[in-house]
């Protein structure tokens, strides 16, 4: 469906044919630049009355919306039955192509929720950063890892649900610390009733959906049931919860005086910077607020409120009864229908005028403001500290993307190296690389820097984008390699190089030293102690990056098991021998027909296990394996 583009003709008659012969029904439409790339999607409830719009009124636009126009060299529509259904479509198109110009929400992977499996006997509360329709319950996400874990341990000391992990509670034989100290059931070992338990479980669920007031009363109700029956044991310890409870409630502040669920969405623009921010309010307590820096949009306010709240709450763990906006979306009875069908009742999402909800609004806008000024002086702080990088080692760009390698191996084993990136003094983890070592096998570190380095700017177009800045960790010896390498591969005059050394105290060193090409001298930074310290920091985050890919490899090869070794045993069937008989040494003195009456084992498969254990030295097995003959063996998801 590409138009006419004829060189000087203005873009409404470029597009005239295509805008005559537009449907007027409901339905989304892609814009694309000359690459074929979409920049934009939208929906319509009359996609030729709004299509129309962006080349009829050219010159009311803003200029944003102007560039973008100028940009379009096709125009794809897609029909739909119902507004609905755009407002779905439009939804995972976004998410799909990520335009340049539409609302996108980061993804919440990078924020902790806390998950509760309800389908388990005895659930338990775990820690997590991905969220997965599997049936669970999830609680967040949280804004930052100290406040999820500050919940988790508010509950741990208010709640006796169980602490282990699911494959350490299928395994555990007698209670452990947290039972003895009084924080446990122990429903691992111990019989404890499942009603109760579960009674247990759903008091967490009151408390992490902000019902905490709820909670106290029937916990203060419980507490007297209990004194009368003169159960004053019992009464105690629900006393202790209640107050545990009244304390957590304290620490909130109180808003509102209906104690209504709802959601505020305040909004702050400075010099063309977003940033939208969702103040939770559960009744009538502000329980926490999340905030969204939005990229550069050609959607005006109503249209931006639009889009944020599809893809806000298509992923949402609860939507309120009440979400109070600066400014109504145009297509809101279709949000509020979309929403209604996630929820299972409805929703009411209104621009306040007057009283509470106006000052919450103004409360949740202060709070982007705030935030947005906080980010802006961080950013701000970030780029002259890159000037300073920049003026200091005398590079010849400015080092807004920054590649760190570092090596890692024992004595020479399982040697690997690690790539992290940091954009604009930020990690930028989508971007971390590591890679096995593949053509030395002697410990020699300038050699596994070399292969490294070829692996990853030895792609040709396929290497790019290419950093601004390459720090290597080591002295002079790893800063020739990284040179020789990019000599190689003619790209020496396309990025900086630098090496990071750690001091050497017994020479007197107080500080890294940091290595430029064609000095014989390190760069002094006794001025700029803070671009040492950004250095370091960047240096540390490769070691750790490597260091924890090392001990994944040198875990995987450590804990092997003799099982591995016997043809015909796979995953299933090991994990199934381990099963059964918990260790090695059950499964030597284990019969051929005991072996062979597990489900899935059969003679052949057999014989092989009990030939290959029969023959077997014991010592060897235990070195070879380095686990004892009398420890279970669940180690087979950690194979190499």
């Amino acid at each position: 469906m590409t138009p006419p583009d004829s060189a000087g003709n203005s873009p409404a008659s470029r597009f005239a044919d295509l805008l005559a012969g537009l449907s007027t029904c409901p339905g989304v439409y892609l814009m694309k630049d000359d690459t074929g790339k979409v920049i934009y999607v939208g929906k319509a409830i009359n996609l030729k009355k709004r299509l129309t719009s962006y080349f009829n009124k050219i010159p009311q636009l803003n200029i944003k919306t102007r560039i973008l126009v100028d940009k379009i060299q096709d125009i794809e529509t897609i029909l739909t039955s119902t507004e609905n259904e755009a407002l779905i479509l439009e939804s995972n198109l976004i998410k799909k192509y990520r335009p340049r110009y539409n609302v996108i929400l980061k993804d919440d992977k990078r924020y902790p929720s806390l998950r509760l499996d309800v389908k388990t006997p005895y659930p338990s509360l775990s820690v997590v950063r991905k969220i997965i329709r599997d049936g669970s319950l999830y609680f967040g996400p949280f804004t930052s890892p100290p406040a999820v874990y500050q919940t988790l341990k508010i509950i741990n000391k208010t709640f006796k649900l169980r602490k282990c992990r699911d494959q350490v509670f299928k395994t555990r034989n007698r209670p452990c610390l947290n039972h003895q100290i009084g924080a446990c059931l122990a429903p691992c070992c111990l019989p404890v009733d499942r009603e109760a338990y579960q009674n247990m479980v759903k008091e967490v669920v009151l408390f992490l959906k902000g019902r905490a007031p709820e909670l106290i009363k029937k916990t203060e109700a419980d507490m007297l049931a209990a004194a009368r029956e003169q159960n004053f044991e019992l009464a105690a310890q629900l006393r202790d919860k209640m107050f545990a409870l009244q304390r957590t409630i304290e620490k909130q502040a109180m808003v509102t005086t209906d104690f209504m669920d709802r959601d505020i969405v305040g909004m702050a623009d400075t010099d063309g910077k977003l940033l939208v921010t969702v103040m939770s309010v559960r009744s009538g307590h502000v329980v926490g607020t999340r905030h969204y820096p939005l990229p550069e949009t050609v959607a005006t306010l109503p249209e931006l409120i639009g889009s944020f709240l599809t893809q806000y709450y298509e992923t949402a763990h609860y939507i309120p009864e009440e979400i109070l906006v600066p400014a109504v979306p145009e297509d809101v009875k279709a949000i509020r229908l979309h929403l209604r069908d996630r929820k299972g009742s409805g929703i009411v999402i209104r621009k306040p005028h007057q009283g509470i909800r106006v000052q919450l609004l103004q409360l949740a806008n202060q709070n982007a403001e705030n935030e947005l000024k906080s980010l802006m002086n961080s950013r701000d702080h970030d780029e002259k500290l890159l000037h300073r990088l920049m003026d200091r080692l005398g590079l010849g760009r400015f080092p807004g993307r920054i590649e760190c390698f570092d090596n890692s191996h024992f004595q020479g084993d399982s040697p690997v190296s690690g790539m992290v990136v940091f954009e604009n003094a930020r990690p930028l983890r989508a971007g971390y690389r590591h890679y096995k070592i593949r053509t030395t096998s002697e410990p020699d570190d300038y050699a596994f820097m070399a292969e490294a380095l070829k692996r990853r700017f030895g792609k040709g177009e396929a290497s790019r984008p290419l950093p601004d800045l390459l720090i290597v960790d080591g002295g002079k010896g790893q800063l020739n390699i990284a040179l020789s390498v990019l000599r190689d591969l003619n790209l020496t005059d396309e990025l900086d190089v630098a090496a990071l050394a750690k001091k050497d105290e017994t020479r007197g060193e107080t500080e890294d030293r940091v290595f430029r090409p064609r000095r014989a001298n390190p760069v002094n930074l006794d001025m700029d102690h803070d671009v040492l310290l950004f250095l370091q920091r960047i240096r540390d985050e490769a070691h750790r990056h490597v260091i924890q890919f090392h001990r994944k490899q040198k875990r995987g090869s450590s804990f092997q098991s003799i099982l591995d070794n016997i043809p015909g045993i796979g995953e299933k069937r090991k994990h199934l021998l381990l099963t059964h008989f918990r260790t090695i040494r059950a499964i030597r003195a284990a019969s051929l027909a005991d072996i062979m009456g597990l489900p899935g084992m059969n003679r052949k498969s057999a014989e092989a296990v009990r030939e290959t254990l029969d023959g077997e030295d014991k010592s060897m097995i235990k070195n070879n394996s380095r686990i004892s003959n009398d420890t279970p063996e669940y180690f087979s998801g950690f194979n190499a």
